[in-house]
């Protein structure tokens, strides 16, 4: 057998080069296979994909890496504009990005929880924030921050389309909100 390291260079794919695949969520209820509309269905060889807002407009796009066909491909996320909400944590000692946080955004009577663990794939990291839709409404509601350690942060009326860093504070006076460029 020869050395699987150099396989990608010939030209040759341990995977088979299976099409890459892109779904897109139907409001929870299924999923519709879009992969040709987006050109995502390369057959280069792709070990992992990063959501991330690579032109700063707010709107996640993706980049994927690969082990053949390009060391990565970009796609530009081009759905009709909505609103979003982009939190990052930070703490003045300890778990200083807050990982493992849990995070829920009452938006319109409806919660979103997304958790903080950046992922790691093939020579590719999620960056440490986490990404909140928030579709036609301007604001999150309430946004609850269960940091690691247990405790609890509540803000109110968390305005969209922006960046945000909340810092650890058990404190319920005070802006802990910085707003990131």
């Amino acid at each position: 057998m020869e050395n699987p390291f150099h396989i990608a260079a010939k030209g040759k794919s341990l995977s088979g080069y299976e099409r890459n695949r892109v779904y897109l969520n139907a409001q929870g209820r299924e999923f519709y296979e879009i992969s040709g509309v987006t050109g995502a269905d390369s057959d280069g060889d792709g070990r992992s994909v990063v959501p991330i807002d690579f032109n700063g407009d707010g709107m996640e796009d993706l980049i994927v890496r690969q082990a053949g066909g390009g060391s990565f491909l970009l796609f530009e996320n081009r759905f009709p504009r909505r609103h979003w909400l982009e939190v990052s944590l930070r703490a003045d000692e300890g778990n200083r990005l807050g990982l493992g946080a849990r995070l829920v955004a009452e938006v319109n009577g409806r919660k979103m929880v997304r958790e903080l663990y950046p992922q790691n794939g093939f020579k590719a990291q999620t960056p440490a924030c986490v990404h909140f839709g928030l579709g036609h409404a301007t604001k999150v509601d309430r946004l609850t921050i269960t940091w690691p350690d247990g405790l609890n942060q509540e803000l109110v009326d968390v305005e969209g389309d922006r960046r945000i860093r909340v810092r650890r504070s058990p404190e319920t006076t005070g802006n802990p909100i910085d707003v990131l460029p």
